[in-house]
């Protein structure tokens, strides 16, 4: 009723109106009215999230099987080449789009801002595309007196559909044997509507069987933006001296899909043509699904060897306990089935598993008493203990149960310096972290951070600031800050999580064969 020009122009804005609302629902400073750096009325955003989602999803439906056909509508009879042409440059055009929305998108997501609080800005990666959307729709009018408009021809639906109802219809009035059986079930819809119509629907309805494995496929292929970049996550985003973030590695699609598309037309199908096989479409969808399937095959070799170098976190009834030797003598820490000797400010074993029903500790030194932990650890959870002398010790629950998320880096301070300090790495601010304790962890990107130590009890000759070595992708650490001889603050590190080993150069073949497929396919 609209016609195409109209209807991609209209939901083109509900489009680019879903964009902005997202952009602004990822705004934490909205709802932050205590400016903690977190919301505080969640629900509001979520709301506003599933608004702009609903507002895209209604757009998109509505864009993108006009576009084409509006693409299609401004060629003439005998335009066949530049037609087809024409669609081969769009294609690329959507590809090319894709690749640079998935290289520069994350890149805008890892810059830093807000108000209140300094954080990853998801404003700035949804707004982006909503100001360039808003751009192309406004290109797209002002071309509006260059373009071919067809008027719309009625609604073809309706008419469809009224047609297959009435041939449904009129085959149940008319089941008796002594009516003759018709070629065709649609056939019985003759008496009502002409024979143009009813042959234009038998192909629609033979090209709808075709599109049966269509939901399968797209299913599958859409697990690049979650199963695939979840994966990605887990793995380490140094490829020799290129580092890529989780979410780019869906730029390899892109980059095979403006490669391939060309060597398969111009190549692949003459040759196979050349060979004197029929590659009917149905052949190719079933290449498709094959090549799709494999690429998921690939998928699970890579999980599996992902598996094999995460860490063992405690589950169920079990506790895991490391202990740090935050003093000036070895410490002597006796464990059920284990006892062990930590040296002062040495690296301590990997966290060790215990039952926490069967859970007893005693700390010891030559020439003290022993002293045990009394302390009601939390099953299934890890915990630090920081000990300094026989009788002194704090117990600390990590809150670190599963590797950090999005191939970041978990930081911690523990406070051996004997006055509390201020810590500040990269912008985030660890407040008051008092003596004998351990900070919460905050969560950076990967790369060489530097940090700073201030307290009062710092004096000025004394350096404040520190390096980190290069922070990987899902790693954890703790910084234990002493006291030197001459009172300045010194700073060692410890592993609590090793970062990701797997690279994500091995995600490259399953991309691969679903590229393939998805060229081979569509």
């Amino acid at each position: 009723w609209l016609g195409k020009f109209k209807t991609i122009v209209s939901l083109s804005i509900v489009y680019t109106i879903g964009q902005v609302v997202i952009a602004v629902s990822s705004i934490n400073d909205l709802t932050d009215f205590n400016h903690d750096g977190t919301p505080d009325s969640i629900s509001v955003h979520v709301a506003l999230s599933m608004i702009g989602l609903v507002l895209i999803a209604l757009g998109t439906g509505g864009i993108k099987p006009c576009v084409s056909a509006f693409g299609g509508d401004q060629f003439e009879e005998g335009q066949e080449k530049q037609r087809n042409r024409f669609f081969s440059i769009f294609y690329l055009a959507i590809n090319a789009g894709s690749l640079l929305s998935t290289i520069i998108t994350p890149m805008l997501r890892v810059q830093v801002c807000g108000i209140h609080s300094k954080q990853a800005c998801y404003p700035l990666a949804f707004g982006v595309p909503a100001a360039l959307m808003a751009v192309s729709l406004i290109v797209f009018v002002i071309g509006s007196g260059m373009y071919k408009k067809v008027q719309p021809q009625g609604n073809i639906m309706s008419k469809v559909a009224r047609c297959i109802g009435f041939a449904i219809k009129n085959r149940i009035r008319h089941r008796s044997k002594k009516f003759p059986k018709r070629e065709h079930w649609l056939d019985w819809a003759s008496e009502k509507y002409d024979e143009q119509l009813i042959s234009q629907i038998k192909m629609v309805t033979r090209v709808m069987f075709l599109c049966i494995p269509l939901p399968m496929f797209w299913a599958l292929f859409d697990q690049q933006g979650s199963r695939w970049t979840l994966q990605a996550t887990t793995m380490s985003g140094k490829i020799g001296i290129i580092e890529i973030q989780p979410d780019q590695m869906q730029t390899v699609n892109a980059i095979l899909i403006v490669i391939m598309v060309p060597i398969v037309d111009a190549v692949v199908y003459p040759l196979i043509a050349k060979c004197g096989l029929n590659f009917t479409s149905l052949k190719k969808m079933t290449v498709g699904m094959f090549l799709a399937s494999m690429a998921f095959v690939a998928a699970a070799i890579v999980q599996a060897e992902i598996d094999k170098t995460l860490p063992v976190f405690p589950k169920g009834n079990e506790v895991q306990i490391k202990v740090l030797n935050i003093g000036d003598s070895n410490m002597t820490v006796s464990f059920p089935g284990t006892t062990e000797t930590y040296n002062q400010m040495s690296q301590p074993k990997d966290f060790m598993t215990f039952n926490v029903d069967n859970l007893s500790i005693n700390i010891s030194s030559t020439g003290s008493p022993v002293t045990p932990v009394t302390y009601n650890f939390e099953s299934g959870h890890r915990h630090t203990l920081l000990v300094w002398a026989p009788s002194n010790y704090q117990v600390v629950k990590d809150g670190l149960n599963q590797k950090p998320e999005k191939g970041r880096n978990g930081i911690r301070f523990v406070n051996a310096f004997g006055e509390s300090f201020n810590a500040t790495m990269d912008g985030e601010v660890y407040n008051n972290v008092s003596s004998h304790n351990a900070s919460e962890y905050l969560f950076f990107s990967s790369g060489v951070k530097s940090f700073t130590i201030n307290s009062p009890e710092i004096s000025q000759p004394c350096g404040k600031e520190f390096k980190t070595p290069y922070l990987g992708f899902g790693s954890a650490f703790t910084y234990v800050i002493t006291r030197k001889s001459d009172g300045c603050p010194e700073a060692k590190a410890f592993e609590d999580i090793s970062p990701n080993t797997v690279s994500m150069a091995l995600q490259i073949p399953q991309y691969f064969l679903l590229t393939c497929g998805e060229v081979v396919f569509s």
